[in-house]
Formats: C-alpha cells, structure tokens, sequence
C-alpha cells in the first residue's frame, strides 16, 4: 500500500511512490537507491534502467510529470472538480488579488487561499515554500483546504508553476491576468519565453471557463487572441468591461467610479495607490462573472484587511511616514514610488532601505538601484535573500544604477532599518522594501528566521519612541 508521495529522493518517507522526475538541474532516474534506501517501495520511470532492485515495484511510463499529476489527483481526491477555483498570474498583484478574493468570497462562504503568504482557510494560516507549491504539494494542499469546508480557492500562479507544469491538475473556473514586466528572467531567459509562461493559464482551459485582463497592460492583446476562454477586461487606461474612472487617491484611502454592465457604482476603499485600482477591478471583475453582486461586496471593500507587507502602512504614533511593501520588480518600485511620492509633502525627504535577491535576474538590480535614486533622498542597502552571493557584491551591482545620491551599506537587516527610521524627520517617508512581511532569508539552499520587515519597523519604532535608541537588537 502507497504512504506517500516521492519526488525528493532525499526525503525519507515510509511506503512512498518515487516520480523520477526530469528537472532543469537534475533528472530523478539517478536518484533511483537513494529513494528507495528512503522509503521507496514503488518507482515510477520514463527511462530504461540499468538496475532493478528486489521486492520493488517498477511502472513505466511515456512522462512521469504527466504520470505524477494524473497520481496526485487519484491519490488526493480529485477535488478542484468539486470547487470553484480561481487561478491569479501576473508580475505584480497576485497576492493582493488572490488574497482580497479569499476575503470577500469569505464574507458569504469558506474559501481558500494558495500563494506567497501561505495557504489557508478560515483563520488558519500554514507556510508554504513556493508561491505555486510543487504538484504533490499542492493537492495536498488542496485537499487539506476541502476537507475543511471550503468549496472555493484562490491560488496564485507563478510563471515557473505554470513552466513546470505544477497545476497541470487543477480545474480552474477563472483566470486573472494582472501584468507582465521585468522578472524572473534569470529562470526564464526572455520576456518572450517569460510571457510564453504566463500565456499558458489561459490555454489550459476552455469555452465554459472565464479570464479576466488588464487591458492596460502590453501583453492584454496577446493573451486574449491565444486564450481558449471566454474573456472581460478591467482597465483604467482604456476602455474595458470594468473600468474605473474618477479616481481619488489619499494617503489612507481610495474613491473611484467602477464603471460596469452599464451601471456606475462609487468606489471607497482603505486600499490606497493608483495600482491597487487596477488590483480591485480585477478582483470585482472577477467575482461579479462568478455570481457576486457588487452591491453587496462596495461595504466590504472599506475595510479590507491589510494585505501582509503590500504597501503596509506602520503607524506607531511617530511624526513621519514608514511604508513596508514587498516590491522587488522595476515596474513594482515604479508604482510604490508613485504612491510614496504622493504622500510625502514637498521639502521633504525619502528615505529608502532596500537590497536584491541573490542567484536570480542580476539584470534588474541596476534598474533598481536608479529608480531609487530617481526617487529617494537616502538610500541603505541591506541584504535580502543572499542565497549563495555575497550580499555586498549584490548590493554594488544595484549601486551601479546610483547616480545621484551617495548610498551606505548596512549588512544587517534590521540595523538598516533601524538606520533609516533613526534619520527621519517629521513629514518625511521612510522605504523599506524587498522582504516585507517574510519571516526568513533564503541562505544557500536553507531558510534563516526572519522577523519580517513589518515586525522589525514596529520594534524600531516602539524603541524609537520610548527613546531607547541604543545598538541592541
């Protein structure tokens, strides 16, 4: 009888089924005795092997990935067949969508959760490792959120998810494209092959599924003429099925005009910049196609709650601004400046704490490093996940787009921010992007305790306040 599901060779698991999958890096076929010395009693393979070991139960097979995704859905349950589950891929977004679904779908029913932040149902929130979790993962997950209750889920889709064909299972209702910029190009190698990935959301469903884009977006035209569903738009740039219009921005809230089906609906949320429109029209776009009256969400959308890290306002009663987001994209650091830009007064300064990611996309660490510059006062770079680089050498590479302002490096991340807070003055904005709410660093092939961006701003600010301003953390 089958335990368990293998694709780790290196985990011991009792009674597992071992999938040799063929990776970017490694192919499983080599990992074939350390599997079975780990508990593998039955092996599944697309290659002829050299040796067969005895009382071991060998299937071949034409794919194994193919082999493993059909597995999990006979192991687990086949149960995305009996819920209503919403896919959100995109560079930026995806979080703040798939997390502000589970929400309002909340209000009415269970529903989970899937993404960056974790998963989760009710009040329970679990880690996960990967923004879309391996196959195996993932319908574990799955079946853990069915069996307690939920009968819908918001998942977030990464590109590398979709690339590796981790949820070639899963029966999506609706799909949500948000965007498309520079990102995870060192695992992709292009923006064609990046898109390539993303464009493959909307051709793994059909005629009766739905897909909602952003028509502001460059690649919207693309996805449209190759998805195999139906489609409505959301924009604020062009025309769209949902669009918004009028569109108010202060510092602690948003009002706008949802204009849809020919009806014009006011818009008065706590979630704040001009990209969180676009983030809500998706999200309304999408459950108005699924059956939710707007009418009755509009009361909902004053008090969402805050999306962790996502432009996180830290209010401990000081005289200045702290702003905590996750943004480590171009195009992210472009939108979270336009919002910082519009609540710090004039005269006043931004102070930015920042790093990069080690062993990913070195491209974009330049580009970084000037719309910083571009758009702070101050500038302190820290580390972030170091992986295996040095953290210095990463941060001298996003100096190389520094011009303008001179930059200090503070090796620890929470002496950076204690930095940056310490130097503001009343009225100014103090940055602190990258890590946000997660608590660990990705260090080699490991994970480091974190207290996350947030939790570190708070103690700072706490200590700052009570006049406790000495080097100790």
């Amino acid at each position: 009888e089958i335990k368990d599901i293998m694709t780790d060779s290196r985990v011991k698991m009792e009674d597992a089924i071992f999938f040799c999958i063929i990776g970017l890096v490694n192919d499983g076929h080599n990992f074939i005795a350390q599997a079975i010395e780990n508990g593998a009693i039955c092996i599944v393979h697309s290659k002829e092997l050299d040796k067969y070991y005895e009382g071991i139960t060998y299937l071949k097979v034409d794919d194994t990935l193919t082999a493993l995704n059909q597995f999990v859905c006979a192991y687990y349950g086949d149960v995305t067949n009996d819920m209503i589950v919403y896919g959100v891929t995109g560079t930026n977004g995806k979080s703040t969508v798939a997390w502000i679904i589970r929400y309002l779908i909340s209000r009415y029913k269970k529903c989970g959760y899937i993404g960056t932040m974790g998963y989760m149902w009710d009040d329970t929130i679990n880690d996960s490792f990967l923004t879309t979790p391996d196959v195996e993962v993932l319908h574990e997950m799955l079946k853990e959120i069915y069996d307690n209750g939920c009968r819908e889920v918001s998942i977030e889709v990464s590109s590398q998810g979709l690339d590796l064909r981790r949820i070639d299972a899963v029966k999506f209702d609706y799909v949500i494209f948000t965007n498309l910029t520079h990102d995870h190009l060192d695992y992709h190698g292009t923006m064609e092959n990046y898109y390539l990935a993303k464009e493959k959301l909307f051709k793994i469903v059909g005629p009766e599924q739905t897909g909602i884009v952003n028509i502001d977006d460059s690649y919207a035209k693309r996805i449209i003429a190759a998805a195999n569903c139906q489609i409505v738009t959301f924009g604020i740039d062009n025309e769209a099925d949902y669009k918004a219009n009028n569109i108010k921005l202060f510092k602690d809230h948003t009002e706008f005009e949802l204009v849809c089906k020919g009806k014009t609906y006011k818009i008065d949320t706590n979630l704040v910049a001009k990209f969180n429109v676009s983030n809500l029209l998706a999200v309304l776009a999408t459950l108005s196609e699924a059956g939710y009256d707007i009418d009755d969400l509009i009361p909902y959308l004053k008090t969402i709650p805050q999306v962790m890290g996502r432009v996180q306002i830290i209010d401990c009663g000081q005289n200045f601004n702290v702003i905590v987001d996750y943004a480590h994209t171009p195009d992210g650091y472009e939108k979270i400046y336009e919002y910082i830009n519009s609540i710090t007064e004039k005269g006043k300064r931004i102070i930015t704490v920042f790093g990069a990611h080690g062993a990913r996309d070195y491209k974009k660490r330049p580009m970084i490093g000037k719309i910083a510059d571009d758009n702070s006062d101050v500038l302190i770079l820290s580390a972030e996940d170091d992986h295996w680089e040095d953290p210095y050498e990463i941060c001298k590479e996003i100096a190389g787009g520094i011009t303008k302002n001179s930059w200090v490096y503070i090796a620890d991340r929470y002496d950076a921010i204690r930095q940056g807070i310490e130097l503001a003055n009343e009225g100014d904005t103090v940055c602190i992007l990258g890590k946000a709410a997660e608590q660990y660093f990705k260090i080699g092939d490991g994970k480091v305790y974190w207290m996350g961006d947030d939790n570190a701003a708070i103690d700072i600010l706490n200590k700052y306040l009570k006049g406790d301003n000495n080097n100790e953390n």
